[in-house]
């Protein structure tokens, strides 16, 4: 698949799960991709993974809540490429959950919103000013579950979704007079991703009812994998989603339309 032939995409925390699986996602359809991080180690990883599947992928050291250092590496890849098309946001942030809110101080609660929305701002309004010269581009962001329903003990993530979500549906509303799209992208936990995996491998008894329990709560009983949340990356990404902008696109199995929890399994009798 080559829909994103000649296309030039920026990927920040290419060096995790998502943000990678993204990356090589990207690459796969035809895009030259710059992996940044504030770590290279991970990217570089990506990288090797893209080359060797045949793909063409930059690495820059980039701190991502640094505002000169994301408008001078924009400026060097469009210096270098004369073009960006895409630009997504997976820097990785600490969040405070499984904790009652009530119980959460201050501080924690409002750290994770700041940073969140920090580095969001920052590279999408980067973006956006080169994208608003080209007269076209494509804006991708990342939230979860929370960002869509009340779901408790997710703490100071789930206001960080909704912020993410209300920042990209506000940036379409300005940006699509430019021929700018803007397009968050709405996932479930997926457990093939790091931090899943990494918490199966330490406790996978007391993860199995965990998950058990968030596959119950989908429509179609089963997570999300990285693959899906790469996959509709790139066909927003693509001219074959020219017309979708202002808009959270879910792909939590249903989790986000509705819990679904009490639904049983359909039994079916021959006759």
């Amino acid at each position: 698949m080559t829909s994103l032939q000649n296309k030039n995409a920026v990927v920040y925390g290419a060096g995790g799960s998502l943000g990678g699986a993204v990356a090589k996602a990207l690459a796969a359809a035809g895009a030259r991709v710059f992996l940044t991080g504030h770590r290279t180690a991970s990217v570089q990883i990506t990288a090797a993974e893209i080359a060797a599947a045949g793909g063409t992928a930059e690495v820059d050291l980039v701190d991502a809540f640094d505002e000169a250092a994301v408008d001078t590496h924009l400026a060097e890849v469009v210096y270098k490429t004369g073009h960006l098309d895409i630009s997504f946001n997976a820097v990785d942030i600490k969040v405070v959950q499984n904790i009652a809110l009530v119980d959460i101080s201050v501080d924690d609660f409002v750290r994770t919103i700041a940073q969140t929305m920090q580095t969001r701002f920052l590279t999408a309004r980067a973006a956006a000013k080169v994208m608003m010269k080209q007269h076209s581009g494509v804006i991708l962001s990342l939230t979860a579950t929370p960002g869509g329903i009340s779901y408790p003990y997710t703490g100071n993530f789930a206001p960080a979704c909704c912020a993410v979500e209300c920042l990209s549906q506000n940036l379409a509303a300005e940006l699509g007079i430019y021929g700018i799209r803007v397009v968050n992208i709405r996932s479930g936990g997926s457990p093939d991703s790091r931090v899943f995996k990494e918490a199966i491998d330490h406790d996978p008894v007391g993860m199995e009812p965990i998950l058990r329990s968030m596959k119950a709560d989908t429509m179609l009983k089963r997570l999300p994998l990285m693959a899906d949340i790469a996959n509709t990356a790139v066909f927003l990404a693509s001219d074959l989603a020219g017309g979708i902008t202002g808009v959270t696109i879910d792909v939590t199995c249903g989790t986000s339309a509705g819990l679904n929890y009490k639904v049983s399994s359909p039994t079916f009798s021959s006759r």
